[in-house]
């Protein structure tokens, strides 16, 4: 009788080692950044990612998070649904934010091969359900700008709009946190964009960050991530 108890106390301790070592060997939460060159730019020296973690460094938090980046240029919804599995899957993620749509819109203008409202919508929905199934975090963010006057008049605002709110309807169904860039950069604009600039205001080319374009969008992450 006595051995077996004292074999129970060892598989007891054993087993409470096992998990307190997992738990200290991993106490950060992963988070993913998961999109096109917007966020293959982010992780470098002033892109957004880099500065969220600096501003998580202010906060003393760095230790929290740990901030990995997954974009590549050129990706669409459906790029992101074929490199789920080995690309975010694979790291276990806590966190992902998901950012993604402008290719979709813009290349349907320069060259064919952007993705239909319909389909942009089952592949996000596939994508968002796989990483919820394992009970991670989805973060979803608006695309913000193809163009960023602000009289309506860049020649995708009306696409634009309309993934945005795609997403936006998602984020609802699927009570998911959402960062509506889209949002925040056509207010920045009409605040700061007085002779209403084709980019330069937030972005480089129309499209991709500058540095205040950069620093707004690791605020607004930054803000949702410690919600």
């Amino acid at each position: 009788m006595n051995a077996m108890k004292n074999t129970i106390r060892v598989s007891v301790a054993v087993i409470v080692f096992i998990l307190t070592s997992a738990m200290y060997s991993r106490k950060s939460r992963r988070v993913i950044f998961f999109g096109d060159s917007i966020t293959e730019a982010a992780v470098k020296p002033g892109g957004y990612i880099t500065r969220l973690g600096e501003a998580l460094a202010k906060k003393g938090m760095t230790d929290q998070f740990e901030l990995i980046g997954s974009g590549i240029g050129g990706n669409k919804i459906y790029d992101l649904y074929l490199r789920l599995e080995d690309d975010i899957l694979a790291r276990n993620p806590d966190i992902v934010y998901i950012y993604i749509g402008v290719n979709d819109v813009w290349h349907k203008q320069s060259s064919g091969t952007g993705t239909d409202a319909d389909k942009f919508e089952k592949f996000y929905v596939a994508i968002l359900k796989k990483l919820q199934s394992r009970n991670v975090r989805v973060i979803l963010c608006t695309p913000a700008v193809i163009g960023e006057r602000t009289d309506c008049t860049n020649q995708q605002d009306g696409d634009m709009n309309k993934y945005c709110q795609i997403i936006r309807n998602l984020a609802a169904s699927y009570r998911s946190d959402l960062v509506d860039l889209r949002k925040s950069f056509l207010e920045y604009g009409r605040k700061n964009n007085p002779e209403n600039k084709e980019s330069g205001i937030l972005t480089t080319d129309r499209v991709h960050l500058n540095d205040q374009g950069n620093q707004l969008v690791a605020d607004e992450m930054l803000t949702v991530l410690l919600k």
